[in-house]
């Protein structure tokens, strides 16, 4: 559905093809004289290039260019009107009409994107939600396992957050929600995936990172938060499993339910820390998980 990152060179070559699809018509519709009529077809190039120009201009332009191309072919096809102002009306009213097209065509892709968007982002927070993070995991499994990259998954929950709830209200856990996924995005590396799966608890991703990556840049996003939320004045901590496929899971859902475990592990553990493994496991101790404590000093 999104059409933003269409570069300058994509653009360029859409309104291109728009403009001879013009020119066709234009040169189709004097050669077969005013008795045919062309009309309907020159919507198809206004159509085209207002559904896919990211903006409203390039849409705008191709419609009065057809408005142009069919007044020329009006005027050229040797019709004669009953008053020389007809064919300017005429060409006004056909402005009109391709304009009316090429705006609500626009405005229907803008919103059409736009619910694209909402229903696979956390209102909230602004995150992905859990139906956009299966999508984008599920691609990244299978780019691991095209590629043989490794991939690391966190699942992070804020220890206490209903405490915040209960003292501060609902509001400000709202608050902390954005606060968190704010400070979280400004650590992760653009090719990273943050989602918030419910609550108080949120995944990343972290394509083409292994174990050696995980425990150096996990430990730095958790510090982070510590040190962002106290700041604030906000009596939260944070608990984390990391997990580092260095195969790719099954699924997404074993891939999700082993990261839970660990993190369900740092809780135990005393809460404020991160649990990390490695999934095949290998060397002696099959059963082992590496793990980090994260209190504060």
């Amino acid at each position: 559905m999104q059409h933003e990152w269409l570069p300058k060179p994509g653009l360029a070559l859409l309104m291109g093809v728009g403009l001879a699809l013009v020119a066709v018509i234009v040169l189709l519709d004097y050669l077969t004289g005013y008795e045919i009529s062309f009309g309907l077809f020159y919507v198809v190039p206004v159509a085209m290039v207002a559904w896919l120009a990211p903006r409203r201009t390039p849409g705008v332009a191709i419609a009065m260019a057809g408005a142009v191309g069919w007044y020329v072919a009006d005027v050229s096809s040797g019709r004669h009107f009953s008053l020389p102002v007809i064919p300017y009306w005429n060409a006004g009213t056909r402005l009109g009409f391709f304009l009316i097209v090429a705006l609500l065509l626009a405005a229907l892709r803008r919103a059409l994107e736009r619910e694209h968007s909402l229903a696979r982002t956390d209102f909230m927070s602004g995150a992905l939600n859990s139906r956009a993070f299966t999508e984008r995991a599920e691609q990244e499994i299978a780019r691991a396992a095209r590629h043989g990259h490794p991939l690391t998954v966190a699942y992070l929950d804020i220890d206490d957050f209903k405490r915040i709830n209960d003292h501060y209200g609902h509001r400000a856990g709202d608050q902390v929600i954005a606060f968190v996924v704010g400070v979280i995005r400004e650590e992760l590396r653009g090719s990273d995936i943050l989602a918030r799966l419910g609550g108080d608890e949120f995944a990343l991703m972290l394509p083409e990172t292994g174990p050696e990556g995980a425990r150096a840049a996990l430990p730095k996003l958790l510090d982070a938060l510590a040190a962002r939320t106290r700041r604030e004045g906000w009596p939260v901590s944070f608990s984390a499993g990391v997990l580092s496929f260095v195969e790719p899971p099954g699924s997404v859902d074993e891939m999700i339910g082993m990261t839970d475990r660990l993190m369900y592990a740092a809780k135990r553990g005393g809460k404020n820390r991160a649990e990390f493994g490695t999934h095949p496991l290998s060397g002696s101790h099959p059963g082992e998980a590496v793990s980090r404590s994260l209190l504060a000093s």
